[in-house]
């Protein structure tokens, strides 16, 4: 019998639980995309309601914009924007055929020289934006922005003349790292854990754990922070933890922790829940409306998070 519409709807998670604590903060506060996305992840939701709330984003030029990273804001496609929209396509399993290959034709019209992504394209000069990512005229290549979706897109197993030059970019980035920032790290893991040659992957991987461990980029200990210095530029408080680097079990980066270390981290991470029921948002903020539309995504990133490494949320 074909599943009627009534049964899709959200299916209510146990009172007092960390779901159901979290899933009123998103009722009460989240953009219809967040709402959508919750309750696709955690409360059997359909797909097609993500992607249609996801598809509002889009402009005729095939990229994502009109403050989809809150950061930025304004209608105009940026690189950061995209790169959202994939990971939300890739979470509902829609990350392939032919609207993904449109992405990739907006993805070379804003390329540098050489073939990679810079995090702000100067389309958005004139719209308001974070002042920790400054609108430039020549903006270089960034693997922050560059790896996640090169990553991604290996994953998912599409292959786009756009991949060729963005991959071999990330992989002399990636070597090429010597001081770094979470930030950074983080981007360079989305890389590595889908990279096509795996032990070129493994083999850099090991390496930035090391070099995270020796800078003290991750606080292996919640209950120590001072211990543990925030990076320059960041805001106070702005720690990064194991789980940040390692968001599910497979990752390449969770054989940079010990079992202690990642237990440490989780059940930090599950206590952060706030009285609201929603996680808080630790980066700088500099508009009244950017940390209350983060908060949901940073909300529903937790609970991922958590589920992915077999903890309760429900």
């Amino acid at each position: 019998m074909a599943e009627t519409g009534a049964s899709r709807l959200p299916q209510k998670p146990p009172a007092h639980s960390l779901l159901a604590r979290a899933e009123h903060f998103v009722w009460l506060t989240a953009r219809v995309l967040e709402q959508r996305r919750f309750a696709y992840h955690f409360l059997g939701g359909d797909a097609d309601a993500v992607e249609t709330a996801l598809a509002a984003y889009r402009n005729d030029d095939d990229g994502y914009g009109h403050a989809l990273e809150p950061d930025l804001r304004g209608p105009v496609s940026q690189p950061l924007h995209t790169a959202h929209a994939l990971r939300v396509l890739d979470s509902i399993g829609r990350c392939g055929g032919q609207r993904v290959e449109r992405v990739c034709r907006y993805l070379t019209s804003v390329s540098t020289a050489d073939g990679a992504l810079p995090a702000v394209h100067p389309s958005q000069r004139g719209y308001p934006a974070a002042p920790f990512v400054p609108v430039v005229d020549d903006p270089p290549s960034e693997l922050l922005a560059t790896g996640p979706v090169v990553g991604l897109l290996h994953r998912n197993e599409v292959w786009n003349a756009w991949l060729f030059r963005a991959t071999d970019f990330c992989w002399q980035a990636v070597e090429s790292l010597e001081k770094s920032h979470p930030y950074e790290i983080e981007a360079a893991v989305a890389f590595l854990d889908s990279a096509t040659d795996r032990p070129r992957a493994q083999a850099n991987a090991d390496r930035l754990g090391r070099l995270v461990r020796e800078q003290r980029l991750a606080a292996l200990d919640p209950g120590r922070l001072e211990a543990y210095p925030v990076a320059p530029g960041y805001a106070p408080g702005e720690h990064h933890f194991p789980h940040d680097y390692a968001r599910t079990p497979d990752s390449l980066a969770r054989a940079w922790f010990t079992d202690e270390e990642m237990a440490r981290s989780l059940d930090h991470l599950a206590d952060e829940q706030q009285e609201d029921g929603g996680w808080p948002v630790h980066w700088r903020q500099w508009a009244p409306g950017t940390a209350l539309e983060c908060r949901p995504m940073v909300t529903i990133e937790a609970l991922r998070t958590l589920s992915a490494y077999g903890r309760t949320v429900d």
